[in-house]
């Protein structure tokens, strides 16, 4: 990063000055498909109208109040995100990590305030990320996010993405919540199998332990469904976090919880200044207003199975660098073989005009706005053809 900012990201030179749709428009007035959307975070797109018009509109009232007061907004987004989902209670944040942060609390105070507390261990999984924050990384367990910042947080026990055995093995009595990604994204770009989170809650119901969906990334329709889980019958949660797409834009994040989850969750028990502010709650109540329109998610689904058979033939005409197509809905991941560097290719697209990004287990990562149209997969994936031509071996 220029100085002086701290030297924590290494973007390329290029300077965004607008978006409009599905494309970033820089101050020299080049256009770039956006097929990342800030890391499946612009769901709608940018600058979509009616957002645009609700910040503005909040702008022009009021901006923050904290939590001291109520914000009606919010509750009226609560009530729509417990109506459509397994929870009763919302906490609103500004972050995908503080929901997490928000959803491992709730996790222990339960066993807590319930005469179990001696059960605060969580089990999370190899290729978790679960957001940046002191706790987050622990949770996450990536050693190269742990280096540097002291001992590993007590209390976090990961076994093999995948190992059901282990898993098993891993509960104890001090078990007090499971905690997963249904589709991994920083970890790959891997979906968990359906009879997996099937397995995982009939688990946690047989030692009387918890279920945490970190669906910061794969939620807020970037599956096809509102949630990722809701694909999957028999495997609600009892706590979730979301972020990333549920403000479209706008800093936003929130830890869903069952009545019988949050009930150590009372006042004094958590906080946050910012969090479910005038401003995110407008823009929020938008976001799910079109997501969960008509008709919305039929179109995800749609355009997400053509990029799929589109991507599937990129990967028969570069066998010899695709290794595979994976992930679930527009969150898509094409894993290279060996040699062959995720990197260079968001590059090789990024010089072509396309912006893809990279990810773990040496994977290419797409998360574009969920209104792109065919003719925007078929741009995309012609881009992508050329640069897997282009791409040579690391």
């Amino acid at each position: 990063m220029p100085a002086p900012m701290m030297d924590t990201y290494a973007p390329p030179d290029l300077n965004f000055e607008r978006g409009e749709g599905v494309r970033l428009i820089t101050d020299k007035g080049d256009k770039y498909l956006d097929f990342i959307s800030g890391i499946a975070v612009n769901c709608l797109g940018h600058a979509h109208p009616k957002a645009v018009a609700a910040l503005t509109e909040q702008a022009g009232k009021l901006w923050h109040l904290s939590n001291m007061f109520r914000v009606p907004a919010g509750v009226e987004l609560a009530k729509k995100l417990t109506d459509a989902t397994f929870a009763d209670r919302v906490f609103f944040t500004n972050s995908g990590a503080e929901a997490m942060e928000c959803a491992l609390k709730t996790a222990r105070r339960y066993h807590f305030v319930n005469g179990n507390p001696q059960r605060y261990r969580i089990i999370t999984f190899t290729g978790a990320f679960h957001g940046r924050t002191y706790g987050a990384i622990n949770a996450g367990g990536n050693p190269k996010y742990l280096e540097g910042f002291g001992p590993a947080m007590e209390g976090f026990d990961q076994v093999e993405f995948g190992d059901h055995e282990a898993l098993k093995a891993a509960i104890t009595e001090e078990t007090a919540a499971i905690c997963i990604e249904p589709v991994q994204g920083e970890g790959g770009v891997r979906a968990v199998p359906e009879a997996c989170l099937r397995g995982i809650r009939e688990l946690a119901d047989e030692h009387g332990i918890l279920v945490i969906y970190d669906e910061v990334q794969s939620g807020a329709g970037r599956t096809g469904k509102l949630f990722a889980h809701q694909w999957v019958e028999g495997a609600e949660p009892d706590i979730m976090a979301s972020a990333k797409g549920i403000g479209g834009g706008f800093p936003m994040g929130a830890c869903l919880a069952t009545e019988a989850a949050a009930e150590g969750m009372v006042v004094g028990t958590h906080g946050s200044t910012y969090g479910g502010g005038p401003l995110a709650m407008a823009v929020g109540n938008v976001v799910f207003d079109e997501l969960t329109a008509d008709g919305f998610m039929d179109q995800v689904n749609d355009v997400a199975n053509f990029l799929r058979q589109q991507l599937h033939g990129l990967l028969d005409r570069h066998a010899d660098k695709v290794e595979e197509v994976r992930g679930k809905g527009l969150l898509i991941g094409i894993k290279l073989k060996a040699g062959y560097d995720p990197k260079k290719l968001a590059g090789l697209c990024r010089d072509r005009h396309l912006l893809v990004g990279a990810a773990g287990d040496n994977v290419s990562r797409m998360a574009p706005p969920l209104v792109i149209t065919q003719d925007d997969a078929s741009e995309a994936v012609a881009i992508m053809d050329e640069a897997l031509g282009q791409l040579e071996a690391s």
